[in-house]
């Protein structure tokens, strides 16, 4: 499986013709423009379809940008100014359609949301041709769908940024915020030892390649049929020979938060699967965030879901609205997160990051 999916695209730049004119006047206003600078090509569009998009330093310098945008949000006013922002979401959502529309107004730009609940967004009109259509009135794209190859042939068409709001195979926004919520509160993330139990799904693939990128120390506790992709293991496995980190997979729950600083869970049926939930939530009995559970990991453990939470079942609400919860600082973040890569992907003054090759 492809893990990194961005790709670098340059927009055709075609110089100004020269005047073709027998006047000597003319001739020589010629020479001056043909002599002037002449402007440069746009820096090829940047995506963030994964995690894996990002190389460490990278993610080091969008939390930096995060942190400032997060406490100084008034010297960020109208730097995205003119940008227009195109949502098509094939899911429900709260948190990621209202931050994003929040962030892209705070920073000056303006959105359009297309529901896309109904039917897909290609059900239509191919997206080769939608992303034509819209390269040519919007800057930015972004995408929250069932399929991940939505996401990447998108990508792959489009010569704007298209950003991945969640997909089948990654969320990482929200991976990215939760990494940035761990760092406000422990500091060196190569330090921090978190824990993910439940689904191998979406989120536990971004959280799997952020926290590789970022060193830290990561269990994820899976039944033995829900283990994440082994395309995503190896690749989080390939990061952290990088960067130091510790990757360690077990279907055993308590193995997996032993000493965790933060213990962190998701529903065991995603959006898509609601019919299998019967049937899931023996499986994922064992697996249930409870306080016997937290009394495995450090005394300080923070608790961790990216929302909506089904109480009762993979959390109980002893643990979820306990005083070490940090759900919804989360939540807050993905706001503060986001509009860090809207800035980063749109310009916005404040300086892009390079362009990463393939799997750097």
């Amino acid at each position: 499986m492809h893990i990194n999916s961005m790709r670098k695209r340059q927009r055709a730049y075609r110089p100004a013709r020269k005047r073709d004119t027998k006047e000597t006047a003319m001739r020589t206003q010629t020479v001056e423009l043909t002599n002037s600078p002449q402007p440069k090509p746009e820096p090829p569009s940047r995506d963030l379809l994964s995690t894996h998009d990002l190389a460490p330093h990278e993610i080091h310098t969008l939390f930096n940008l995060t942190a400032m945008l997060k406490q100084r949000p008034a010297d960020f006013r109208g730097v995205l100014t003119g940008k227009q922002m195109v949502m098509f979401f094939e899911k429900p959502s709260l948190r990621t359609r209202l931050t994003f529309e929040a962030g892209m107004d705070s920073l000056g730009g303006s959105t359009f949301f297309v529901d896309q609940t109904s039917s897909r967004i290609d059900a239509r009109e191919s997206l080769h041709d939608i992303a034509h259509n819209l390269e040519r009135w919007i800057d930015i794209i972004v995408l929250r769908t069932f399929n991940h190859a939505t996401v990447e042939d998108m990508a792959a068409h489009a010569d704007v940024p298209v950003i991945n709001a969640l997909s089948d195979l990654e969320h990482p926004c929200q991976a990215l915020a939760d990494l940035f919520t761990l760092q406000e509160h422990f500091g060196d993330l190569s330090k921090v030892h978190f824990a993910y139990v439940g689904d191998g799904n979406n989120v536990a693939h971004s959280l799997l390649l952020a926290g590789a990128a970022l060193g830290a120390s990561v269990a994820i506790g899976t039944p033995c049929n829900h283990a994440p992709s082994p395309a995503i293991i190896e690749a989080a496995e390939a990061l952290a020979e990088e960067t130091g980190a510790a990757i360690n997979i077990f279907t055993d729950p308590r193995e997996a938060v032993a000493g965790a600083d933060a213990v962190y869970t998701d529903v065991w049926a995603s959006m898509g699967q609601e019919g299998e939930a019967d049937s899931r939530s023996g499986i994922f009995a064992p697996y249930q965030v409870n306080a016997a559970l937290m009394q495995d990991a450090s005394p300080h453990a923070l608790f961790m879901h990216c929302l909506p939470a089904h109480r009762g079942w993979e959390v109980t609400d002893e643990v979820i609205d306990s005083s070490n919860s940090v759900v919804f600082e989360q939540a807050e973040n993905r706001l503060h997160i986001q509009k860090a890569i809207l800035v980063w992907l749109l310009g916005g003054g404040v300086g892009r990051l390079p362009v990463r090759s393939a799997h750097a």
